[in-house]
């Protein structure tokens, strides 16, 4: 996915105050990490004086926040810089100048490999370093071209400016909380270990007075997010040391905040706390990210997924027996090397007995310095296609039946933002849905009780109750 981010800057008093005017057009690839990421970045260039552009063609600074997961990252980046490096020539000509600058984790990986390769770029930033951004900026401005892509010692989060209760209240009533980074399973299809580092945890006091102010302005719904962020550890308030079943209780108790989410978890962090907090917290909503990535055991010790098929529906049964409402979401990757017809069809299996509300499948694709990309057995490009296409027909049926169930059902729907058409807003269902409703633009913001009448190929219809 892209985004563009807009931040906004106060005008100084006079003239004499008045910074150059320096413009900045970010561009955001990949998860719901890189969002935050990108968000946070432009919370710290806001006061280095930056002002958003949504007109590329007009900023002074491009920032390419970029994800390393997908199959071509790299190349999607050298051929976005390609464009990139034409427009700064232009603006050169014209006597105006345009600094390039990469962020993200194809950054944390290519970052050498980057500047040798595309001389246009003026700044290489990796994901654990963004709170150097406005400091890095100055170096550039002084002729060097910066490349940050160490580790920080210190925690970067310490020195991220907090939200800003203007821009929280633009962006909307939900919003991303990060309070987890970096992985320790080492997954053999996985470059999270490399470019985002050893699992890091945020402090509790961290990552309250960041909910609180979020809250503060206008959010209703939190996500919180991490590379693993079931994972999440820390020492709680009564000096106990807390996981994250402990963390949402604690936020479920945040004035103002109506509603909890997370993701991306891993199977073998699902214990028994965070699974009774789905059964106890009416605020953390009844829908779980939990992947598994195949059905077939040889495949998943391949993987170093370190669980089995049997341990994973026996966790979702679990799961299911204390929040029998909640939906299953999760990721598969098919093709992995020394896949058989026989793996494939476990994976199958698999799908067929959990049944997910929906679920993201991807081809494998090597990834340099995984060991997954030095296994035998590579499977032939027409075969993942053939087996990718089988699965996603498969996913999709399961998700179209679990749209097609909630037709009648009676829900709370937060109401997000307008629809397309007039005097319709788009809210988000508790199983993370779009409902489309007849709804005033003064109701942004509010839970209501409504009715599902109609299931689309992308959203649900309902009507208000009274």
């Amino acid at each position: 996915m892209t985004q563009e981010i807009a931040i906004l800057s106060a005008k100084p008093e006079t003239a004499a105050e008045i910074p150059p005017v320096r413009k900045v057009f970010v561009k955001t690839y990949g998860c719901q990490m890189n969002v935050y990421d990108s968000d946070r970045m432009t919370d710290a260039l806001a006061k280095d004086g930056y002002v958003s552009t949504d007109v590329m063609e007009d900023a002074d600074l491009v920032l390419l926040n970029t994800c390393h997961i997908r199959e071509k990252a790299a190349e999607k980046v050298y051929s976005a810089l390609g464009r990139l490096r034409d427009l700064k020539k232009k603006k050169a000509g014209e006597g105006r100048e345009m600094m390039i600058g990469v962020a993200g984790c194809v950054a944390q990986a290519e970052g050498d490999e980057i500047l040798r390769r595309a001389p246009a770029v003026d700044l290489v930033i990796g994901p654990q370093t963004y709170h150097r951004l406005p400091d890095a900026l100055k170096r550039v401005r002084r002729g060097e071209r910066v490349l940050e892509t160490d580790y920080a010692i210190e925690d970067k989060f310490e020195h991220l400016p907090s939200p800003d209760k203007a821009k929280t209240r633009a962006r909307g009533v939900t919003a991303f909380l990060t309070v987890q980074e970096g992985c320790d399973k080492f997954c053999t299809f996985c470059v999270v270990p490399y470019t985002r580092g050893s699992e890091v945890s945020r402090p509790v006091a961290q990552i309250m007075a960041e909910a609180s102010k979020l809250v503060e302005a206008g959010v209703r719904e939190i996500t919180l997010l991490g590379q693993n962020v079931n994972a999440w550890h820390g020492v709680g308030a009564d000096g106990a040391e807390w996981g994250l079943g402990e963390l949402l209780h604690r936020l479920a108790e945040i004035d103002g905040l109506a509603r909890l989410r997370y993701t991306t978890s891993h199977p073998r962090d699902m214990d028994a706390t965070l699974i009774e907090a789905h059964r106890d917290l009416p605020q953390l909503m009844p829908y779980l990210h939990l992947p598994i990535q195949s059905g077939s055991d040889r495949i998943l010790k391949a993987m170093n997924r370190r669980h089995t098929t049997a341990e994973y529906i026996a966790l979702v049964e679990r799961i299911k027996a204390a929040r029998p409402d909640i939906a299953m979401s999760g990721d598969f990757i098919v093709g992995f090397p020394g896949e058989t017809d026989e793996d494939f069809e476990d994976t199958m299996r698999l799908v067929e007995t959990i049944g997910y509300a929906q679920a993201f499948s991807f081809k494998y694709s090597t990834r340099p310095g995984t060991p997954g990309a030095d296994l035998d057995g590579q499977v032939p490009e027409d075969v993942k296609a053939k087996r990718l296409e089988r699965l996603q027909d498969l996913l999709l049926s399961q998700q179209r039946a679990f749209a097609e169930a909630c037709i009648g059902r009676e829900i709370d729907l937060l109401l997000e933002k307008p629809g397309r058409m007039s005097g319709q807003l788009i809210g988000r269902s508790p199983w993370l849905q779009s409902v489309n409703v007849d709804a005033k633009a003064s109701q942004i913001g509010d839970i209501i009780k409504v009715r599902i009448t109609g299931a689309g190929p992308n959203s649900l219809f309902a009507e208000t109750i009274s």
